[in-house]
């Protein structure tokens, strides 16, 4: 029984890690997200993307980019300090760092960049590992420089390893496998193809499979194919207007500080820009990507139908001028939205007192 007890409290306490870490992460989504989405209005359409119009946007644009970079590893680093304290801040910002950016991995030509779930698990073993090092028993000298040197350098080699060599090659294989997944399902017919695009389009929500799926359909753009990426940046937006839906037709669910969140993230989804999703994700992963997914495919499926297109490495209603066939493009996302929306709200249980406490004792905008 007392197993069972310690087990509970061990995962009652990551819960709360996390929910530290998402706490001090939603400024960034919420403030990087407005001024990056400010940024491209009026943005010229390029095979590029959307390119900032005048020196100002542009400035914004980088300022914008800037915030949405930073929450990644802000994320890490404050489930990191929330296990072990100042220690592990350092760590945690520079593997959340690492979990956001592309990493060539030994022995293969693929480059990972492991997202939210990378910087979720590294700032927890970040945490526990500089946590485990507070409790040696070293000589007076050596304590004084433990908390500033010691724990830092060792915490960061040891989990920067450990990520390298355990997390990071599997998901290069991940990544290339889907890949080779993708492009065989494009003989099987477009709707195969939606489904799967489906599934994995905005499954790390800018991780691996992510950006296996960006690749893969970015790449069919040089040889003028559209619909793949068609499909691709109609799911962009439906995550985070999905859960906007959801905070609108199950309020009960949610806390006051969710819901305000949801309106911010929803605008910002308009303009193609997912990773306002990412703290729900964080805060419940067995119900918000199970949701998303099914919300993507049923978008994914009605783009398939109206055979869309798009020809830019950018999504949501700000591209419609260029895709083809937009009515259904906006449809598409519209549809997917309401059923990721609907199938969330139908999973997710009533809030309890005790976990809109917990929701807003953490969040930062509260």
């Amino acid at each position: 029984m007392s197993e069972k007890i310690k087990g509970k409290s061990f995962w009652k306490d990551v819960q709360r890690h996390l929910l530290s870490g998402v706490s001090f992460m939603i400024p960034m989504v919420v403030a990087g997200g407005i001024i990056y989405a400010i940024s491209i209005l009026g943005a010229t359409t390029t095979d590029k993307g959307l390119v900032p119009n005048g020196p100002i946007m542009t400035y914004l644009s980088v300022l914008g980019k800037a915030g949405l970079s930073m929450m990644i590893p802000v994320f890490s680093a404050y489930i990191a300090y929330s296990v072990a304290a100042k220690p592990g801040l350092a760590p945690g910002f520079i593997l959340g760092f690492v979990a956001n950016n592309a990493v060539a991995v030994f022995g293969t030509e693929t480059q990972v960049k492991s997202g939210f779930l990378g910087a979720l698990v590294l700032g927890l073993l970040a945490g526990y590992v500089a946590k485990w090092m507070k409790g040696w028993k070293v000589g007076k000298t050596l304590r004084t420089i433990m908390p500033i040197l010691v724990i830092p350098t060792l915490t960061t080699l040891i989990c920067g390893f450990a990520y390298y060599f355990v997390f990071a090659t599997p998901c290069a294989w991940i990544m290339d496998g889907l890949t080779n997944l993708m492009n065989n399902l494009q003989g099987a017919g477009k709707y195969a193809l939606a489904v799967a695009i489906g599934i994995f389009g905005e499954l790390d929500y800018g991780g691996p499979v992510t950006k296996a799926v960006s690749m893969f359909t970015l790449s069919l753009i040089n040889e003028g194919n559209y619909f793949p990426n068609g499909l691709f940046r109609i799911i962009c937006a439906v995550p985070p207007i999905a859960i906007f839906v959801s905070t609108i037709i199950a309020k009960n669910k949610w806390s006051a500080s969710d819901r305000d969140l949801a309106k911010s993230i929803a605008i910002i989804g308009c303009l193609g820009i997912t990773e306002g999703v990412i703290p729900f994700a964080a805060k419940d992963l067995k119900r918000v990507v199970p949701s998303m997914i099914c919300g993507c495919i049923a978008g994914c499926l009605v783009g398939a139908f109206g055979n869309v297109g798009c020809p830019v490495p950018h999504g949501g209603f700000i591209v419609l001028p260029v895709v083809t066939n937009p009515g259904w493009y906006a449809l598409a996302i519209v549809v997917g939205a309401l059923v990721g929306g609907i199938v969330l709200s139908l999973l997710k249980p009533p809030l309890s007192d005790e976990d809109e406490k917990a929701s807003e004792e953490y969040n930062v905008l509260a």
